[in-house]
Order: structure tokens, then sequence, then C-alpha cells
């Protein structure tokens, strides 16, 4: 059976939506406050930091896991349970499933560097918004995309994933990312809900 983008798209959202529990279970933990070490390890541009002290190491720890073993586990309850619909996803073996997890739980995490970056170059504090209206509008847009196409163009590299696939995920998925943002704020990981 060929490949369906709306079943693809659906199978990544209720992957990540269960990695994203295991994420803000983690990030609300006491364990996970040992990982702040920031990822730029304090390096500046332009007398910038990098990315700031909010990208650290303890989102990538259990987010890279989290998402191989919600990949795979999917993919295998699946299997079993409708495999027409299993069909209808990527020809992958489960050991393919958790290497494709894995690797779109870091595109999911990478994603979120470059936007960190242009907002340290622009003076924009970490966990602020900008201080225009556009620029807080626009910071609020990008934040809510830049973790979904960082996951997409990763999971693209190692699996065909066609437009029809990005489409759905990157109209459904915002709204799912601001959810997880609104919890890790009431959680008190994040200083701000959006």
């Amino acid at each position: 059976m060929t490949p369906d983008p709306l079943v693809e798209a659906l199978f990544i959202i209720v992957a990540f939506v269960l990695a994203g529990f295991a994420h803000a279970a983690w990030l609300g933990s006491r364990t996970s406050e040992r990982f702040t070490m920031p990822i730029d390890g304090g390096l500046r541009l332009r007398g910038r930091r990098l990315f700031g002290d909010n990208k650290t190491i303890r989102g990538f720890i259990v987010m890279i896991p989290a998402a191989a073993i919600s990949f795979c586990a999917l993919f295998s309850v699946l299997s079993i349970t409708a495999p027409a619909i299993a069909e209808m996803l990527w020809p992958l073996s489960r050991a393919g499933y958790l290497g494709l997890g894995a690797w779109a739980g870091f595109g999911f995490m990478a994603g979120e560097l470059p936007n960190s970056f242009v907002k340290r170059q622009l003076d924009i504090a970490p966990g602020q918004p900008a201080q225009s209206r556009a620029g807080a509008l626009v910071s609020f847009v990008v934040d809510r995309l830049d973790s979904i196409l960082g996951m997409l163009l990763a999971l693209s590299l190692l699996a065909p994933t066609p437009w029809r696939t990005w489409a759905f995920v990157l109209v459904i998925g915002p709204a799912i990312h601001l959810a997880f943002s609104i919890l890790l704020y009431r959680l008190g990981v994040k200083e701000r809900a959006a």
C-alpha cells in the first residue's frame, strides 16, 4: 500500500504528543534541573550570547529518546491492531521507526536554535517577547513553527515526506505546540505561556 500523507501526519502528531508528555514531565522534575547547562557554553557573537541560558541540554536528554520510543511504540501498536493503517506509513522496520523518531526528536529540539540565535542578536532576552507588537507577533508565530519545521526537515532527510504531510502537520502542530507551552508554563518550567 502507498504511504498516505494524512496518516503520516497524524502518526507524527500523535507520536510527538506522547513524547511531549514525557518531555513536560522531565522538565517539571527536579532531576532535570541538574542538566541546565547552556548549549552555547556561554559563547558570544558580537558581544551577545549565541542561544542564551534557556537553551540547555536538558530538553535534548529526554525529547530524543522519547520521540524514538513513541515512534517505535506507536508503529508497533498499529502493526498489531490496525495493520492496514500501519501500511500507509513509511516502509520501515521497528528499528527504523526507532531511529526515525530519534532523528525527528533531535530535529524538533535543534529547530529552536536558529530562532534563539536571531533573538539574541536582536537583543530579545531569553524567554521574553519582542518589544514591538509586530515583533511580538512574528516571534509568537516563529516560536510555534521552529521546532515543527526542524522536525519535518530532519524527518524528510531520512524518509520521504510529501508536501501534504508537511502541510497537515504545519496546520495542526502549532496549536498542540502552544498547548504544551502553556503546560510547561503552568509547571513552572517556562516564564511565559506563549
